[in-house]
């Protein structure tokens, strides 16, 4: 299970979003941080790392993108990269912060770019964990397969695990049931994933046609434009981030800060310390 910590929701759009604060805030000038999730993420996800970085000097916030989690989904499918950088900023005026620093993870990379990109006063600073405007081929037939292959529900909980790769019956594993069980909710017959069918059919139309979703936003452009301090880490092993990328972000805003943490595409997972570390330097680099 994860710390101790406290979930609540605010109104965004045509959604709620639903959010875990971590952290207490006790050190007043101290930037808070919003924690965003990628694609086979959710918040809870942020909980025990979100603790650990914000500790007893700044407040935290893990949030559910709309149609994750425990957020809800949009009625009229609205999931462009606009709106979901519109709803961290909703959730910024919710908690009452002018800026906050932004920590995203993968698909959570684009809406937190967007944001700074164009209201960079609402950002102190952005961390961005194994994402870059260009998904590599590899990672992206692997999410593609796992996404459109991930069925309307799932017999147990046993069997979401089984199906994203985690042995239950093992020791290391079998620590990980409680995720599961907070990614997962009751329907008829068995437990269906916390995440819109629509990101699933997406992909499958996808795979079928052949055809990538269209962002509507220019990523390479809006990570260009990004003023504000940012900190790009790529896991050495990821299989979406390209090594080869790596330099062509920097060449794309020589402001920005790159470095590589061992380990995949989920390096704050698998690899907080490192992780924690790198954020930790930059941080104390940028007096934040």
């Amino acid at each position: 299970m994860p710390v101790p910590h406290v979930q609540a929701r605010c109104p965004s759009g045509d959604v709620e979003l639903a959010y875990r604060l971590v952290g207490t805030g006790a050190a007043p000038r101290a930037e808070p941080v919003v924690f965003i999730h990628g694609l086979s993420y959710f918040s809870y996800d942020w909980v025990d790392f979100g603790a650990q970085l914000c500790g007893q000097e700044r407040a935290g916030c893990a949030m559910d993108m709309r149609g994750f989690g425990d957020s809800s989904c949009s009625p009229g499918k609205d999931y462009t990269i606009p709106t979901m950088a519109q709803d961290i900023e909703n959730l910024l005026d919710h908690l009452g912060w002018r800026h906050a620093i932004l920590v995203a993870h993968s698909m959570g990379g684009r809406g937190a770019t967007c944001l700074a990109a164009s209201r960079p006063e609402r950002v102190a600073a952005l961390v961005l964990v194994d994402w870059s405007p260009e998904n590599a081929p590899a990672g992206s037939r692997r999410v593609a397969s796992t996404v459109a292959g991930t069925p309307d529900s799932f017999p147990s909980v046993e069997a979401a695990m089984r199906y994203f790769g985690a042995d239950p019956d093992t020791p290391a594993a079998s620590r990980l049931r409680p995720r599961f069980e907070a990614y997962l909710r009751e329907v008829p017959g068995g437990y269906a994933l916390k995440r819109d069918p629509y990101f699933r059919d997406q992909f499958r139309r996808q795979l079928e046609t052949g055809e990538k979703p269209r962002h509507g936003v220019d990523l390479w452009r809006a990570l260009g434009e990004v003023a504000v301090p940012t900190l790009v880490l790529r896991g050495t092993r990821s299989d979406l981030f390209a090594a080869e990328t790596l330099p062509v972000v920097q060449a794309c805003n020589p402001r920005l800060r790159t470095r590589e943490i061992e380990g995949g595409h989920h390096i704050a997972g698998e690899n907080p310390d490192g992780v924690l570390e790198a954020i930790q330097t930059f941080l104390s680099q940028e007096s934040l």
